[in-house]
């Protein structure tokens, strides 16, 4: 797929280099330092939708490839590209970001320069991810997001910032030694770092298994998935909204793509033989973090232990191991991208003026903000899963695709949407219809730059929920070409009938 410049390069580096380039800003210069980083990060955005308007939904093959040798000694190469598992994931976060920069703008008083220049080189890693063709270089990227989202958190952060700091540190760490023992033992028995065709070899099943475990460590971690969450409520709480909004929209994404990406194509067969757990354990995370939601005080404690239950959807979604259901949970992480997220921008906008998320101290809120009580109950209801809204859709693919897994799968993880209003609609009635709190009779409205995030997310929620195949279509001949890999698994002779080692 050639558009006249390395598409995927750009937006991975444009960011970076915008980064880099606000070390030669002064230190007091915040004004400018703000608007760098607005336009490129808009920038950034623009060059990006070409992925979009220019992409080839027929093909499984990935598309707009760059391909250069790095260290040949090792056969690692630059080596990107997307498919329509990942297209819209780079979307996502070059738009995701340009809104943190915009909330952040009167948030952020302190070391106002690194903040931004740890906000632009995250964007470059989180994008680079997501294009990574080659295991060195993916790592590198998957690596590179965890010192500036420490910052963000460690510095930027609230009372206990530097505890949740390390903890994600410490449990993102941790999953990633094992990945990267991962990655070596495949190099070891392969030869080569190359995606594309280790996602078309044939392990041993042992091995597989063995790998599927390494890889799961990293993954689950990030996603999370029960019972390796506990890191998660801490970091949403004491990051910055900025920090909490990417969190949520993309970091824990990436975890549900590593297992799309790697742990099925790589390890089908064990995928196939660790399904029931990786469908318990789902189920599990839906109904805790639902029922562990209406025991918190701090909102942004329960949206985070919302996002819990949440990803158990998708990870529900995945290992349904079929096209409904994998396609709901692709669909399920970019509208939880898109809910959570702006709920957590809803939260920092409360926050920045009364300095408190204790639910206790808000009532009445609707009459003091009706603007803000407008777009705070559509995003409840799309977080709910009301018809019409994108949560909506993706709700009904993933229990679908769950029921013809297995019908109590399916069963269990729809009283999660139950349990979802329950504590979502008690959240809001406390809020906003419980009597004025004398403490925030007299705040100011939300001022322009605030709702402009919050208008952009709104129609992307109405857009999906609506017309859910204008992002749908991406990625179905990309399911089905997974589908078959993991569902043929790697002894199957029918594998080399359906032609899966022509290409990816």
């Amino acid at each position: 797929m050639e558009i006249g410049y390395p598409v995927l390069s750009t937006v991975i580096f444009l960011p970076v280099f915008g980064g880099l380039l606000m070390l030669l800003i002064g230190r007091n210069q915040e004004s400018v330092v703000k608007w760098t980083a607005l336009f490129f990060s808009t920038l950034t955005l623009v060059l990006s939708l070409p992925l979009f308007t220019e992409f080839d939904k027929t093909t499984y093959m990935m598309q707009f490839v760059e391909r250069k040798p790095w260290i040949p000694a090792w056969g690692v190469e630059y080596y990107v590209g997307i498919d329509g598992i990942s297209v819209l994931f780079v979307l996502l976060s070059a738009l995701i970001t340009i809104l943190c920069v915009l909330i952040s703008w009167n948030s952020i008083k302190i070391k106002v320069k690194e903040f931004y220049i740890a906000l632009l080189l995250i964007e470059g890693a989180m994008i680079g991810v997501f294009c990574s063709l080659d295991f060195f270089l993916f790592y590198i990227f998957w690596e590179a997001m965890l010192i500036p989202m420490y910052l963000i958190i460690g510095v930027w952060g609230g009372p206990r910032r530097v505890y949740a700091a390390i903890k994600f540190f410490l449990f993102t760490l941790v999953g990633s030694i094992f990945m990267l023992i991962g990655i070596i033992v495949l190099y070891l028995k392969t030869g080569t770092f190359n995606i594309p065709e280790l996602s078309q070899m044939a392990l041993p099943y042992n091995l597989q298994l063995w790998l599927f475990w390494a890889f799961f460590a990293a993954f689950a971690v990030k996603v999370p998935m029960f019972p390796l969450h506990t890191w998660l409520p801490d970091a949403h709480t004491e990051a910055p909204t900025a920090g909490s909004v990417i969190l949520a929209a993309i970091l824990i994404k990436m975890g549900a793509y590593g297992f799309l990406r790697f742990s099925l194509p790589f390890f089908p067969d064990a995928a196939r033989a660790m399904t029931p757990v990786m469908l318990g354990l789902s189920v599990v995370a839906i109904i805790y973090g639902g029922l562990i939601c209406f025991a918190q005080t701090d909102l942004k404690r329960l949206i985070a232990y919302s996002s819990v239950s949440h990803m158990g959807f998708v990870t529900l979604g995945i290992f349904a191991l079929n096209s409904q259901g994998m396609e709901g949970g692709i669909l399920y992480m970019i509208n939880h991208g898109i809910v959570t997220g702006a709920l957590f921008l809803c939260v920092g906008i409360v926050y920045n003026r009364t300095h408190s998320r204790e639910i206790s101290d808000y009532g009445g809120l609707a009459g003091v903000m009706p603007v803000y009580a407008g777009f705070f109950m559509l995003f409840t209801l799309a977080s709910i899963g009301l018809p019409g809204l994108n949560g909506f859709v993706s709700e009904f693919l993933v229990i679908l695709g769950g029921l013809k897994a297995k019908k109590l799968v399916g069963v269990l993880a729809a009283t999660g949407i139950i349990i979802s209003a329950g504590y979502m609609l008690w959240l809001y009635q406390r809020v906003f219809f419980n009597e004025l709190n004398e403490n925030i009779a007299r705040i100011e409205p939300m001022g322009l730059r605030e709702a402009l995030p919050l208008l952009t997310l709104s129609v992307f929620v109405f857009w999906i929920g609506i017309y859910p195949d204008t992002f749908l279509s991406f990625m179905h001949v990309s399911v089905n070409h997974l589908l078959e890999r993991v569902n043929y698994g790697v002894s199957d002779t029918m594998m080399a009938i359906k032609g899966m080692t022509g290409g990816y």
